[in-house]
């Protein structure tokens, strides 16, 4: 299935977006360290969530991003909107083969909690009236990607 372009959204769509998913974790690494985990080593995001099968850096119109594929064959350009460090990690899907989907966009927010992080996950979205619905019913299923992706990750990092 073709890329085709979704439409433009900032850092303000998490909060206003018609659909969102919204997750929360606690991890024992600190912030920085989870923060560099998401934003700097974008390659190795497939170590440590499950549903990721390949993430890269690209360059998109002079601003940072990312081309992301997923299992299941979902394909990602994204542009990062927010990289405030270590506190918050952002960006929108600029292109993607999801059917219905008008425009996405997600942000990692990260809270110290005594030496550890309370990661908090924001999938922000606007479908087509038949797709929002669907998308609602593998909410279930993308809250447990996560919650293996934030322990995979914390165990990465208590690794070294």
């Amino acid at each position: 299935m073709p890329l085709r372009k979704l439409r433009p959204v900032g850092p303000a769509f998490a909060g206003t977006a018609p659909l969102r998913f919204a997750f929360t974790a606690r991890m024992a690494a600190a912030p920085e360290a989870v923060y560099r985990a998401l934003a700097d080593e974008v390659e190795a995001w497939p170590r440590w969530f499950g549903a990721v099968t390949l993430a890269r850096p690209l360059e998109t119109e002079g601003l940072g991003g990312r081309e992301v594929r997923l299992r299941g064959g979902l394909r990602f350009r994204e542009t990062i909107t927010a990289a405030d460090e270590p506190k918050r990690y952002a960006y929108r899907v600029d292109l993607t083969n999801a059917p219905g989907v008008r425009a996405l966009s997600e942000e990692w927010a990260l809270l110290p909690v005594g030496a550890g992080t309370v990661v908090a996950w924001t999938v922000a979205m606007d479908a087509a009236p038949l797709t929002g619905p669907l998308l609602r019913l593998v909410r279930p299923g993308v809250a447990g990607e996560f919650r293996r992706a934030v322990r995979a990750l914390d165990r990465r990092l208590a690794a070294g």
